[in-house]
């Protein structure tokens, strides 16, 4: 009778020993992925964030972005508004996308635009591309010197649910120079097709497109500035001043870049051109886990300069670029975290910061 105690105590104890080995046959925690709103297919982040989304997964990292074609940075922050997003979703934008967002979203100004505010105060984890679209213009008509030759004319502009092309362009026309809709024929297109109409002849003044980084070192020229260049004529390029953004941000409070472009840099640019840029970023909630922000940061961080090699955008990174524009009040805890592990944080007192209006 006693020796069913002994032989159950012995086959329990030889369970218990047995239980270690058995835990560590097991298969490692499944990574945390986590949806990244980007913007259409084609339009550079939905390629190479995928490309990071594959080196993530095949370093083993803790968290996995999910790269999703959305149709662009003005429906991301409006899906964001969705709480359902806060504590699991990343997404692309614009330091100017945040600011309108929060302040002009729903207003006669910007109604055409964003037809309601998003009073959120999203955090950055990372810098990722400046755009110059929307910024400056260009041109075959050599009558047309600058923007307050345009009205009257036929200018072609991206979409309205395009921040770049279509958004930022409209504020410094009208802002900037108070051309509108009501004194100048503005035309609302694809890029693609408001490239072709500018070489058809068409209209008279286009946006086209270009990316770059801090030290103005990287360009990314984009195909339908390629397709203008390939087209045989004088494409004139048509600057914006520095002035001019500064009225403009005074008015909206945003913070679009005014820079001088060496000449050079572009496709048959002969001359130095004023314009402006917008910071890209990645960004979140306030709400979003802050480990997870932190293992996104150190995964670019880790996989950046080797990625250099796959896909055009990576060329221009730097830890300037990731950092230009963060500060204490817009950084993600988790993103600040890595970046003073990576002995990188210091240089945001180098960069003028994204700022939120009140």
């Amino acid at each position: 009778m006693k020796a069913r105690p002994v032989l159950c105590n012995l086959l329990g104890a030889l369970a218990l020993a047995a239980l270690p080995l058995a835990v560590s046959a097991q298969k490692p925690a499944a990574a945390v992925s986590v949806p990244l709103l980007l913007c259409p297919w084609g339009c550079g982040p939905t390629e190479s964030d995928t490309i990071l989304m594959n080196q993530m997964i095949k370093e083993g990292s803790p968290v996995t972005l999910l790269p999703q074609e959305t149709p662009g940075y003005i429906f991301n922050i409006r899906e964001m508004a969705n709480d359902r997003h806060w504590k699991k979703t990343a997404f692309s934008t614009e330091d100017v996308v945040i600011q309108l967002a929060l302040k002009w979203g729903g207003t006669p100004e910007l109604k055409e635009f964003l037809p309601e505010r998003v009073p959120l105060r999203f955090k950055l984890l990372y810098g990722e591309t400046w755009w110059a679209q929307g910024k400056f213009f260009v041109t075959f008509d050599p009558k047309i010197r600058t923007p307050a030759d345009f009205k009257g004319k036929r200018i072609a502009l991206g979409l309205r649910g395009q921040s770049d092309w279509g958004v930022f362009s409209r504020l410094v026309l009208e802002y900037g120079y108070g051309i509108t809709p009501q004194n100048a024929d503005i035309r609302h297109l694809t890029p693609a097709a408001l490239t072709q109409q500018l070489l058809d002849g068409s209209v008279d003044v286009a946006v086209t497109a270009f990316g770059t980084e801090p030290s103005l070192t990287e360009i990314l020229i984009s195909p339908p500035m390629r397709q203008l260049e390939a087209a045989g004529k004088t494409v004139r390029y048509i600057g914006v001043p520095k002035e001019i953004f500064d009225k403009v941000n005074a008015r909206l409070g945003t913070t679009f870049l005014p820079v001088t472009l060496p000449a050079g840099k572009l496709p048959k640019q002969s001359e130095p051109l004023a314009l402006g840029f917008v910071r890209g970023f990645k960004a979140v909630h306030p709400d979003f886990p802050e480990n997870t922000a932190y293992q996104i940061v150190m995964a670019v961080a880790r996989n950046a300069p080797k990625m250099k090699e796959l896909h055009p955008l990576w060329k221009i990174w730097s830890p300037d670029l990731m950092l230009h524009g963060l500060s204490e009040e817009n950084v993600h805890p988790g993103a600040k975290k890595a970046y003073v592990e990576l002995g990188w944080w210091g240089k945001v007192k180098q960069f003028p910061a994204v700022t939120y209006p009140q």
